[in-house]
């Protein structure tokens, strides 16, 4: 970033005192304007809070493994500049949409919050994204002044999944696994996905039960591939390069002898959801599809 950048940063970056509030953040307490109005989400769990409490940024990263938003989301956004990639933030294209709040993911680097904390009060969340993800979220909905729409939001997840559980046979275990270029990873059950398929009352594999804080596991090989074995196999896919492997494999025998396989139980989804997203609209994308699924 150019000096010149850098000093117009540092004049973008202070809200009004009349005009906001502090929020207890990863980096500390930060002073956020109390009705932001040009937002830029670096995380996707913020630009899907963001669009479900009816807030447009105008600046938001592209999704993982894209070049654009993520395609759930996209029927939802207007007018949004994609500013960089997933962990990599254009800070030029940022400064240039002179934002009045970032909000940031967990891990956020303390040198890139150093500048762009000098473009715009800078929200980074320090709960993990194997938290409860509403926790994670929530930080976002207090940031954009909306903390009562994210509370009647969530009611509203949570009456859908009240309604379905009772139409869901209990105990069937799941296992999520993301296709990429390089194979197979199986997906932690204290994602969102898990924590959603587990309140309706199906059981996580042991294997994704065990990974803890991390997202999912090394990629596997096809001759590991039983261990993603369950009643239900939902196969995600971020891109055209994950299809292609996931394409592949299914011609494999590792593949064909797996019981979801063999039971017609193995479920093609949106990786972009079930793999990657989190928010109030990725649960109802995720519940959509399993109702179209799972229920009786």
């Amino acid at each position: 970033m150019s000096a010149a950048i850098f000093l117009a940063a540092g004049l973008l970056s202070m809200p009004s005192v009349a005009q906001q509030k502090t929020l207890d953040t990863a980096f500390g307490p930060v002073a956020v304007k109390a009705d932001p109005q040009r937002v830029i989400t670096l995380d996707e769990g913020a630009l899907d809070t963001a669009l479900a409490l009816d807030v447009q940024p105008v600046g938001s990263v592209a999704a993982r493994g894209g070049t654009d938003l993520p395609a759930y989301l996209q029927p939802h956004a207007k007018g949004v500049t994609i500013v960089g990639a997933t962990r990599e933030p254009n800070l030029e294209a940022i400064l240039s949409q002179r934002p009045d709040l970032i909000l940031a993911p967990p891990g956020l680097e303390k040198r890139v919050y150093d500048i762009l904390s000098k473009i715009a009060p800078t929200v980074v969340s320090s709960v993990p994204a194997t938290a409860p993800w509403q926790e994670r979220n929530a930080l976002y909905a207090a940031a954009l002044d909306k903390e009562d729409e994210f509370k009647a939001r969530l009611a509203e997840v949570d009456a859908r999944i009240a309604s379905l559980r009772d139409r869901v046979e209990p105990g069937q275990s799941f296992s999520v696994v993301r296709w990429n270029p390089q194979g197979p990873m199986i997906m932690s059950s204290q994602l969102i996905t898990g924590q959603i398929l587990t309140a309706l009352g199906l059981k996580s594999t042991d294997i994704a039960a065990k990974l803890g804080e991390r997202p999912h596991s090394d990629i596997l090989s096809l001759e590991n591939l039983g261990a993603v074995d369950a009643d239900w196999l939902f196969m995600a896919t971020l891109n055209a390069q994950g299809e292609a492997t996931l394409a592949s494999a299914r011609q494999q025998p590792a593949f064909t002898r797996l019981n979801a396989v063999r039971n017609e139980r193995a479920v093609p989804v949106d990786g972009q959801v079930w793999s990657s997203g989190t928010g109030i609209l990725a649960a109802e994308h995720i519940l959509d599809d399993i109702e179209r699924t799972l229920v009786k």
